[in-house]
């Protein structure tokens, strides 16, 4: 690969939050889940930071691990681009702000979610990667699980882009190829339809991250096993990928006109004087977080603090609140349970205390017959059935974060259900049922919420530690 598209690829520095800034830009997609698109994405990320370029890691929808994996590639905060959670408004503010901070990128790569045209059921593709590639105007770079095929690969690739013109299709990454003469009947097909070919990735060369139940095993728990990972997927797609193409595909992205999303002004500022620490938790069994959430709350003039259940026996001194978010504590019940010092503070924690999915676990009583914190009278339990959707939401119950009768949207992730579903005062209500707990100063449930698209819960919740 040349020099020259290193420096090519540098957009210059930033112009100011509301002027036009040409940012080169794609979006990694697929006909549909499992065509290799993480792989690719982040392998590209690896791979371009490696020629010394700054380099902006973004994902569609609501997931939480691909992000890590490519915060881990790109060196800066993997970001989710979801026009359900956060309102179709905010995404071209969003992509923005994360492609500034903390330095401004030379190139943001979007990672899609499903299909192409997959998104919230029943809403006619809203949400879908089609959808954010319209909103912030950028090609689309197709991964083609190519097993089993040959010149329908070209129809296939063909059929995407036509579906919706309003997407621009730049090419397609050809992936999973069979042989050399395989590659070249896809080749050809392809230039019969006029679809630039940007690389070949064959089936022995894939390179693989382990995975669960809910997906890829997050980064924090196999950090060391997550670096060799991402530097193998960087070496792939160096090795198969026309990166020039690449770079030169981004760079015909339209200079982004949207000013760029600040979190002082959607929380109004902060909220009085005084920065009361919350305390926010992570760690290998809590890695589920938006990076917007510890931005809004230092904006409404918190002090924000780590905290790691496995590991940490108090919260952070001076803690006023804490947010316990998603992840995998069924994976590390024992150690959350030996863990008695934080779970007995926790349990009289006078502070709001918010938890979402994984925290509504550790705050019950026992998960899988083993102790947790003992703070909600609730018992949790590992299912076969995965609960999996976006979520139309009311607020059942005032607390801490929400008024009642407040529409929130949000989405489920989980395995697990608690025996209560919902307490005496639910958290919210959706298809005609209670959900989820606020009990005293606590507001627990499975729902997650993204907080760029509900800045109010932020600031409420600073107040609230405040007094």
């Amino acid at each position: 690969m040349s020099p020259r598209s290193d420096e090519a690829a540098t957009p210059g520095p930033t112009p100011g939050p509301a002027a036009p800034w040409a940012l080169p830009r794609v979006v990694v997609a697929a006909p549909a889940s499992g065509h290799g698109k993480t792989t690719i994405a982040t392998g590209l990320l690896a791979a371009l930071r490696r020629r010394g370029l700054t380099v902006s890691p973004h994902k569609v929808g609501p997931d939480y691990i691909d992000p890590g994996y490519h915060a881990l590639a790109a060196g800066r905060p993997g970001r989710n681009l979801d026009p359900w959670l956060v309102g179709e408004e905010r995404i071209a503010p969003l992509l923005r702000h994360g492609a500034s901070a903390p330095t401004p990128a030379d190139i943001a790569v979007v990672e899609g979610v499903m299909g192409l045209h997959d998104g919230a059921v029943g809403r006619r593709g809203h949400a879908s990667t089609a959808h954010v590639a319209r909103l912030v105007e950028a090609p689309v770079l197709l991964v083609l699980d190519t097993t089993a095929q040959g010149r329908s690969a070209a129809a296939l690739a063909l059929g995407m882009a036509a579906f919706d013109p309003r997407v621009r299709l730049g090419g397609v990454i050809l992936n999973r190829v069979g042989s050399p003469r395989h590659e070249t009947l896809l080749r050809d097909a392809l230039a019969e339809v006029d679809v630039p070919v940007l690389g070949a990735v064959t089936r022995t060369a894939e390179v693989a991250a382990p995975s669960r139940h809910l997906g890829l095993v997050p980064v924090a728990e196999r950090a060391p096993e997550s670096v060799a990972v991402v530097r193998a997927l960087a070496d792939l797609v160096e090795s198969t990928v026309d990166l020039d193409a690449v770079l030169d595909l981004a760079r015909t992205a339209p200079s982004l006109t949207a000013p760029a999303w600040d979190p002082v002004a959607a929380v109004g500022g902060p909220a009085g004087a005084g920065r009361p620490v919350v305390a926010l938790a992570g760690g290998a069994a809590f890695t589920f977080s938006y990076a917007e959430t510890a931005e809004l709350l230092t904006a409404a003039g918190a002090t924000v603090a780590s905290v790691d259940p496995l590991r940490d026996s108090a919260l952070p001194a001076g803690t006023r609140a804490v947010v316990i978010g998603g992840g995998f504590p069924e994976a590390y019940a024992d150690q959350l349970a030996a863990n008695t010092a934080l779970r007995a503070e926790l349990a009289d924690f006078a502070g709001p205390v918010v938890a979402e999915c994984a925290g509504l676990l550790y705050l019950g009583r026992a998960l899988d017959g083993v102790p947790m914190c003992g703070r909600l009278d609730l018992t949790a339990r590992m299912t076969g059935r995965l609960t999996l959707g976006y979520r139309d939401a009311v607020v059942a119950s005032d607390s801490p974060l929400h008024r009642a009768g407040e529409p929130v949207r949000g989405h489920e992730f989980h395995r697990t259900v608690t025996d209560p579903g919902h307490g005496d005062a639910p958290a919210w209500r959706w298809d005609g049922q209670n959900r989820g707990f606020v009990a005293g100063r606590v507001h627990a449930s499975y729902l997650h919420t993204h907080w760029a698209g509900h800045p109010e819960a932020a600031r409420r919740l600073v107040e609230a530690a405040a007094s």
